[in-house]
């Protein structure tokens, strides 16, 4: 038996994932996950599981089963800030603007 061998392409990422496949909302997309998964990391930090977060917050238990399981559709960036407000959490979001680069992938089309 003969081995093959593969050659690999390293490609570096832009630090957005959602930016990398090209998702017309990726900024967004990441600011939502970032917060999920610090919310997800309080309530393995509390010991909390959904029913207990639900009974703390007043949040209903299908939204932390959403954003354990990643389904963030049903959340806006507030939204999700908010959730975290309510887990005796404070938000402090810091924001970069820079121009889009036309050749990119990424840049909004009209």
């Amino acid at each position: 038996m003969s081995k093959q061998k593969d050659e690999l392409e390293l490609v570096r990422g832009s630090g957005n994932v959602f930016r990398d496949q090209s998702d017309p909302d990726a900024d967004v997309q990441q600011m939502k996950a970032i917060l999920a998964a610090r919310i997800i990391e309080i309530l393995n930090e509390e010991g909390l599981s959904i029913r207990k977060a639900q009974r703390k917050t007043g949040i209903a238990a299908a939204d932390f089963s959403r954003i354990r399981n990643g389904d963030l559709g049903r959340f806006s960036v507030d939204r999700l800030v908010r959730l975290n407000n309510k887990l005796d959490r404070e938000t402090e979001i810091s924001l970069q603007l820079a121009p889009r680069d036309p050749n990119s992938d990424t840049a909004l089309h009209a």
